[in-house]
């Protein structure tokens, strides 16, 4: 008698279906990820040479790399801006998020308008019309220097003043980069139970110590996957100075995309130590317990 075929399991059905729903992004993850991301270290270490059939690179090893940090003199400063600027707008626009997300969960009326306002820019200032705005210093408040506050401001110590004219000074391109953190920020605040605020009004609890003791530690895995994502925003921003280095260099004559692939990992390091040093500032604490 001929062996008769075992018939297939629920579990391995679901996971055969669960296989071909993944089968398009797989195929996308191979074709638009990882084959870009591997050509991209090839250029970077080769010389990029344009043949009859096409792009020949021809392998150098790290000499690239060698010639950004002896002779390019405009990778250090592009460094050191991008840096600042990313970390100082992460901590601004994560507190302004927090803060607006907090009293958008106040409004009883208009509550999705006022959503919607904050999230506008995120829709229609990206790409091209962001660097045009912050080209044109549309990100910055008109005469700000006139504003007694700003004078006052400027006067304090530079330890003080510096993080504060910052925010004084990039108030709008912070406002703009906060639409999807209020949306998380508010969506986690939504999630909290009334009665444990009812609980601790009760108990005689403040706000202050309602904010620390409750909002704060649920929100916090919010706060880790906003700040995440913040850094990694503004490190794609097509205006910073190291963004800009790499697209000024990707027609450069004695090296065509080699040399911009080779700033762009060393971008993508820094950027992954931006997001290591978030995630430990970011990550949930466990507190230890006696014995």
């Amino acid at each position: 008698m001929k062996n008769k075929k075992k018939p297939i399991t629920i579990r391995t059905r679901n996971s055969m279906i669960g296989l071909g729903f993944l089968t398009p992004w797989i195929i996308g993850l191979l074709v638009f990820t990882l084959f870009p991301i591997g050509y991209s270290v090839l250029m970077s270490i080769s010389r990029v040479e344009f043949t009859v059939s096409g792009m020949k690179p021809t392998i150098l090893g790290f000499v690239w790399f060698e010639e950004i940090f002896t002779k390019d003199a405009n990778f250090i400063p592009a460094l050191i801006s991008t840096v600042k600027f990313i970390a100082f707008s992460t901590p601004m626009i994560l507190v302004s998020s927090i803060i607006l997300a907090l009293l958008l969960n106040k409004v009883t009326r208009g509550k999705g308008f006022f959503r919607a306002l904050f999230f506008f820019p995120v829709v229609v200032v990206s790409g091209p019309v962001m660097s045009k705005l912050i080209g044109n210093d549309a990100t910055l408040l008109i005469q700000a220097n006139d504003y007694g506050i700003y004078q006052v401001i400027a006067n304090l110590p530079e330890v003080i003043s510096t993080p504060l004219l910052y925010i004084f000074d990039n108030v709008v391109l912070i406002l703009w980069y906060s639409g999807v953190q209020i949306l998380i920020i508010l969506a986690g605040l939504q999630k909290i139970n009334k009665p444990i605020y009812e609980a601790a009004s009760i108990d005689g609890a403040s706000g202050w110590q309602i904010f620390w003791k409750i909002t704060f530690p649920y929100l916090r895995p919010m706060i880790l996957l906003c700040g995440i994502y913040t850094v990694v925003d503004l490190s794609c921003m097509s205006g910073n100075d190291l963004a800009k280095l790499v697209e000024n260099n990707l027609t450069r004559l004695d090296a065509p995309y080699s040399y911009s692939a080779a700033l762009s990992w060393l971008y993508t390091i820094v950027v992954l130590i931006l997001l290591g040093v978030t995630f430990l500032l970011l990550k949930e604490r466990k507190e230890k317990q006696d014995d």
